[in-house]
Protein backbone atom coordinates (compact mmCIF):
# COMPACT_ATOMS: atom_id res chain seq x y z
CA UNK A 1 0.00 0.00 0.00
CA UNK A 2 1.47 3.52 -1.23
CA UNK A 3 2.25 5.81 2.00
CA UNK A 4 0.51 9.04 2.68
CA UNK A 5 0.75 9.74 6.82
CA UNK A 6 1.46 12.79 8.03
CA UNK A 7 2.28 14.12 11.81
CA UNK A 8 2.39 17.91 12.39
CA UNK A 9 2.56 19.91 15.02
CA UNK A 10 1.26 23.96 15.61
CA UNK A 11 -1.07 26.65 17.09
CA UNK A 12 -4.50 26.60 15.52
CA UNK A 13 -4.47 29.85 13.40
CA UNK A 14 -8.18 30.33 11.39
CA UNK A 15 -11.10 27.78 12.18
CA UNK A 16 -13.97 28.10 10.19
CA UNK A 17 -17.86 27.63 11.03
CA UNK A 18 -18.57 23.70 11.84
CA UNK A 19 -20.81 22.62 9.72
CA UNK A 20 -22.57 19.25 8.34
CA UNK A 21 -22.07 17.76 4.76
CA UNK A 22 -25.22 17.01 2.73
CA UNK A 23 -24.68 13.34 4.03
CA UNK A 24 -24.96 14.62 7.88
CA UNK A 25 -21.30 14.27 8.74
CA UNK A 26 -20.04 17.30 10.74
CA UNK A 27 -16.74 19.12 9.42
CA UNK A 28 -14.57 21.44 9.97
CA UNK A 29 -12.21 23.57 7.67
CA UNK A 30 -9.29 25.44 9.81
CA UNK A 31 -5.65 26.54 9.10
CA UNK A 32 -2.58 25.35 11.28
CA UNK A 33 0.95 27.27 11.23
CA UNK A 34 3.84 25.18 12.26
CA UNK A 35 7.41 26.64 13.34
CA UNK A 36 10.22 24.43 13.96
CA UNK A 37 13.79 23.91 13.09
CA UNK A 38 14.88 20.72 11.27
CA UNK A 39 17.69 19.18 9.98
CA UNK A 40 18.83 19.74 6.05
CA UNK A 41 22.02 19.08 3.81
CA UNK A 42 24.00 19.10 7.37
CA UNK A 43 22.52 22.03 8.52
CA UNK A 44 19.80 23.47 10.41
CA UNK A 45 17.03 25.03 8.90
CA UNK A 46 13.60 26.93 10.60
CA UNK A 47 10.77 26.19 9.37
CA UNK A 48 7.33 28.45 9.17
CA UNK A 49 4.44 27.13 7.64
CA UNK A 50 0.67 27.26 7.25
CA UNK A 51 -1.02 24.61 6.00
CA UNK A 52 -4.78 23.81 5.69
CA UNK A 53 -6.73 20.95 6.90
CA UNK A 54 -10.01 19.22 7.52
CA UNK A 55 -11.26 17.21 10.35
CA UNK A 56 -14.67 15.11 10.24
CA UNK A 57 -17.32 14.38 13.52
CA UNK A 58 -15.17 13.92 16.53
CA UNK A 59 -12.05 15.40 15.77
CA UNK A 60 -13.93 18.39 13.76
CA UNK A 61 -16.08 18.96 17.58
CA UNK A 62 -13.15 18.46 19.70
CA UNK A 63 -11.26 21.22 17.53
CA UNK A 64 -14.21 23.65 17.30
CA UNK A 65 -14.46 23.76 20.85
CA UNK A 66 -11.16 25.14 21.04
CA UNK A 67 -9.81 29.01 21.11
CA UNK A 68 -7.37 30.13 18.17
CA UNK A 69 -3.68 30.03 19.03
CA UNK A 70 -3.93 26.28 20.72
CA UNK A 71 -1.56 24.13 20.40
CA UNK A 72 -2.04 20.82 18.94
CA UNK A 73 -0.48 17.67 17.43
CA UNK A 74 -2.29 16.38 14.36
CA UNK A 75 -2.30 12.81 12.41
CA UNK A 76 -3.70 12.37 9.03
CA UNK A 77 -3.39 11.94 5.27
CA UNK A 78 -2.78 14.48 2.43
CA UNK A 79 -4.84 14.75 -0.61
CA UNK A 80 -6.24 17.31 -3.10
CA UNK A 81 -8.94 19.68 -1.74
CA UNK A 82 -11.48 19.17 -4.51
CA UNK A 83 -11.71 17.48 -7.65
CA UNK A 84 -11.78 21.26 -9.32
CA UNK A 85 -8.25 22.34 -6.77
CA UNK A 86 -5.56 19.89 -6.41
CA UNK A 87 -4.46 21.88 -3.94
CA UNK A 88 -2.94 19.85 -0.76
CA UNK A 89 -4.88 20.09 2.23
CA UNK A 90 -4.23 17.87 5.28
CA UNK A 91 -7.10 15.28 6.62
CA UNK A 92 -6.92 14.75 10.30
CA UNK A 93 -7.77 11.41 11.48
CA UNK A 94 -6.32 12.08 15.19
CA UNK A 95 -5.50 15.47 17.15
CA UNK A 96 -4.11 15.65 20.67
CA UNK A 97 -3.79 19.11 22.27
CA UNK A 98 -1.04 20.51 23.91
CA UNK A 99 -1.97 21.04 27.64
CA UNK A 100 -0.15 24.08 29.19
CA UNK A 101 0.41 25.16 25.98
Amino acid sequence: MPLNRVELSGRLLELGALRLTPAGVAALEFKLVHESEQPEAGSRRQVEAEIGAIAFETEARLIAGRPLGSEVKLAGFLSAKSQRSKKLILHVTDVQFVEGA
